[in-house]
């Protein structure tokens, strides 16, 4: 019997996939493996037990990762499972950042209680909050894993003008990338040219802090990040 430690609250589609030769809960002792998806693990004491650690996600930032080097532990990911919903979200915050939808659901809450005069108000404050069309801008993706290659597609079909940026894109990811999608020499010259740019790479310490003041220096008046 194999004892699986559930540190977060794991879908029960994933838990079915367990078969009788396993035993899984919260608060497991001695635990075989471990399941987590956000929970802090870094200052936790490894079990002795403890052969595998899965991650229901595509970070590993909140797992000792040296540690369980040192101590012959197995770490998984699951990158690209959750791929489709942050494309959709990311495509989301650009049209809210573009209509200036926040915004307006504000001003338009400011309106209660002002009667008769709320026709009047709409119409005369209504063009604060025209904004602009994500159509024919520039999008600049960092990061082409599973995200990043989904996102770029998707914009394009918008009629984006999709730029990338990846020093270590994979084939695989380079055969699931739209033909159009266009090279950046070097991030300053994506982050100098796109009206939207989106971040998807993993928090390490070489990419913790990567978008500084340089770099924020470096962008077009007015891109959104």
């Amino acid at each position: 019997m194999y004892r699986i430690d559930l540190l977060n609250k794991i879908s029960e589609k994933g838990l079915s996939l367990f078969t009788e030769k396993y035993e899984y809960r919260t608060d497991i002792s001695d635990p075989d493996g471990i399941l987590v998806r956000s929970k802090e693990m870094k200052e936790m004491t490894l079990p002795s037990s403890l052969k595998a650690i899965a991650r229901a996600g595509a970070g590993v930032n909140n797992i000792p990762i040296d540690k369980c080097s040192e101590k012959g532990i197995v770490v998984f990911n699951t990158p690209g499972a959750n791929a489709n919903g942050v494309k959709e979200l990311v495509i989301m915050a650009m049209i809210l950042s573009a209509r200036n939808i926040p915004d307006a659901i504000a001003w338009t809450k400011g309106l209660i209680g002002e009667g008769d005069k709320v026709p009047d108000l709409i119409e005369k404050g209504k063009a604060k909050f025209v904004g602009t069309e994500i159509l024919g801008k520039k999008l600049g993706v960092v990061g082409l894993g599973a995200i990043g290659t989904m996102l770029a597609n998707a914009a394009e079909g918008l009629g984006m003008e999709v730029w990338g940026y990846d020093p270590f894109l994979s084939i695989e990811a380079a055969w699931r990338l739209s033909r159009n999608t266009k090279k950046a020499p070097s991030l300053d010259k994506l982050l100098s040219e796109c009206d939207f740019i989106s971040l998807h790479v993993p928090q390490n310490k070489d990419t913790k802090g990567f978008i500084n003041a340089d770099k924020f220096a470096v962008m077009k008046k007015g891109a959104v990040l």
